[in-house]
């Protein structure tokens, strides 16, 4: 297996962990996945995807700021960083199909999605609609930063888990 091209700082007194200077918490795989189920059993699916998505969209955007300033970073490079970072994360690898930050339209290919890994090929539903926040706030901050903020909406429109064969495949673009 590959080293991992970050660099992974831990604090000895306190046990934290860094990565690119924001604090990170390692855990499982599998315990991540257990708490989306159990939240998913809880409130259920339609409610958890809500929260999922506000907490993902407002977590991109502070991601993409703080790493926009560190390393210089402007305009689409921004967006194509953060997916980069996700895919050296243990998310998945995600791959930009096509992006047009003028208008906010993207399509982005998932594959070694964690949560197909997890819930399996024939859960029968989407389950990687974690990503969608992430990538309406990654590229709505890439707009408001260039002095046009926009209002985008992202859906999961195949996933590995809901009969696509090799990856899921998210689409954004202005909301309705």
């Amino acid at each position: 297996m590959a080293k991992p091209a970050l660099d992974i700082e831990v604090d000895e007194a306190s046990g934290e962990w860094r990565v690119d200077g924001m604090p990170m918490i390692l855990v499982p795989r599998h315990f991540l996945v257990n708490n989306h189920v159990a939240s998913e059993k809880a409130i259920g699916v339609e409610a958890y995807a809500k929260h999922l998505h506000e907490a993902g969209y407002k977590s991109a955007w502070q991601w993409c700021e703080k790493e926009a300033a560190r390393h210089g970073l402007s305009g689409i490079d921004v967006f194509h960083h953060y997916m980069k970072r996700l895919s050296q994360r243990g998310w998945a690898q995600f791959e930009v199909e096509s992006v047009d930050a003028n208008t906010g339209h993207a399509r982005v290919r998932v594959s070694n999605s964690v949560f197909v890994s997890e819930y399996g090929k024939d859960a029968g539903r989407n389950v990687c609609y974690m990503f969608a926040g992430w990538l309406v706030g990654s590229l709505e901050y890439v707009a408001y930063a260039a002095g046009r903020p926009l209002k985008l909406q992202a859906a999961e429109i195949a996933c590995g888990s809901n009969g696509a064969k090799d990856s899921c495949r998210f689409e954004v673009k202005p909301k309705d």
